[in-house]
């Protein structure tokens, strides 16, 4: 199931050159497995014994650039889902990528709706200002950014037979998007937490980790809300499903099915999930744990800026 899910992913992906690259390195492994250059079976092999290698320890500056790159994808969809711009040239950084895709909610929105997008989207743009704050000079610029990649990712999902899903067109599609997202974020400050050495930064990675959550848990509410009050075919805790399915095989499991006994995300002893950055970055660069290294794609198709780029498998 998850090689054809992996093949599903690749060829997605391929049509939109969001991984690409990624067939080389491939295409690299195959040959050297197959290389001519293989000892005769009668020649004693050479055994080596590596240098050792020590590989730098990630500081604290390095995972707090990691949720800021994360931050920076988070603002850009809500800001332009909220207001149809993104981040300003002095919150995005000196050398802040471009992004694609994102216009602001079209549809008609209630007055709570309205007002919650606003919310959300304030609380990230205030995340991207407090990890820039807090990091100074050393702060990454937000890295180039795609926002169509949800396309893509709805068709591999199931959601869509082709590549057309965009969260910004009704309050419903945003929801999905958000949902998309959301989960995301809360198992990565919970996997940074065993990452952070200093108390003062765990502090404030637990801080955003809080809201982090409360937007995960008033998504995943208002999903299964709407289903209770409407009867859309499908309804939209079963397209949410289909991304959580998706996500776990990408990012390793760790996912509760929504349902009206199940809004909250948790194990059987009601824990919250967390993730490591190899799990996030599968995610977010749409290649399953099966793909190997992965160091660019999906909605980061340059990578991420910062030391923590690139999966280690």
């Amino acid at each position: 199931m998850e090689k054809k899910l992996q093949d599903l992913v690749d060829k997605a992906l391929s049509r939109r050159s969001f991984l690409a690259g990624a067939g080389s390195v491939a295409a690299g492994t195959l040959v050297a497995g197959c290389s001519s250059n293989t000892p005769a079976a009668t020649t004693p092999p050479v055994t080596t014994t590596p240098a050792p290698t020590t590989k730098p320890a990630l500081t604290d500056a390095d995972i707090l650039n990691f949720a800021l790159n994360l931050e920076y994808l988070e603002a850009e969809f809500y800001l332009r889902a909220a207001t149809g711009t993104g981040l300003s040239a002095t919150d995005a950084g000196p050398n802040a990528g471009a992004v694609t895709g994102g216009a602001k909610l079209t549809g008609t929105l209630t007055a709570t709706q309205s007002n919650y997008l606003n919310e959300i989207a304030q609380n990230e743009l205030d995340h991207v200002r407090f990890l820039r704050g807090a990091l100074g000079a050393v702060a990454v610029s937000r890295p180039v950014i795609d926002l169509t990649f949800f396309g893509p990712l709805a068709m591999v999902a199931g959601i869509t037979t082709d590549t057309s899903f965009n969260p910004f067109t009704t309050y419903a599609n945003y929801l999905i998007g958000a949902f998309t997202f959301e989960d995301v974020g809360v198992t990565a400050y919970h996997g940074a937490a065993l990452l952070l050495t200093s108390k003062a930064n765990l502090t404030a990675g637990a801080q955003i980790h809080a809201v982090e959550a409360y937007h995960a848990a008033s998504i995943r509410a208002q999903i299964v809300a709407i289903d209770a009050t409407t009867t859309p075919s499908p309804g939209l805790t079963a397209i949410a499903n289909k991304v959580s399915a998706l996500r776990g095989t990408l990012g390793g499991g760790m996912e509760t099915m929504l349902s009206s006994t199940t809004i909250v995300a948790s194990d059987s002893n009601s824990i919250g999930f967390k993730r490591n950055t190899d799990q996030v970055l599968h995610i977010v660069y749409g290649g399953a744990g099966t793909a190997g290294v992965i160091s660019k794609g999906g909605f980061f198709p340059n990578g991420l800026n910062g030391t923590i780029t690139a999966s280690a498998k």
